[in-house]
């Protein structure tokens, strides 16, 4: 985290991607699901793209996210970029 401004809705969108889930104490559903990384990429993708925007819309509603984009920087070792494009 940044020493000041992490309430901006830019960071609190990126803290909230960068979280996996189980990591925050009393309050476990918060992060993405560590678990897509062992599918193959393709389907990793999807639920990875379908968790990120459940995962913003519940702990983020200030942000108005147009969409948002998953790519597997290396499929082999599970590694995958996730961004959100705001309005």
């Amino acid at each position: 985290m940044k020493a000041i401004g992490n309430g901006t809705i830019e960071q609190c969108v990126q803290n909230l991607l960068a979280i996996v889930r189980g990591e925050v104490c009393y309050d476990r559903l918060r992060g993405l699901d560590a678990r897509n990384i062992d599918k193959p990429a393709g389907e990793a993708a999807e639920l990875i793209r379908e968790d990120a925007m459940w995962e913003l819309e519940t702990y983020e509603p200030r942000a108005d996210v147009r969409r948002v984009l998953v790519t597997a920087e290396s499929s082999v070792e599970g590694r995958f970029s996730v961004t959100a494009e705001l309005e």
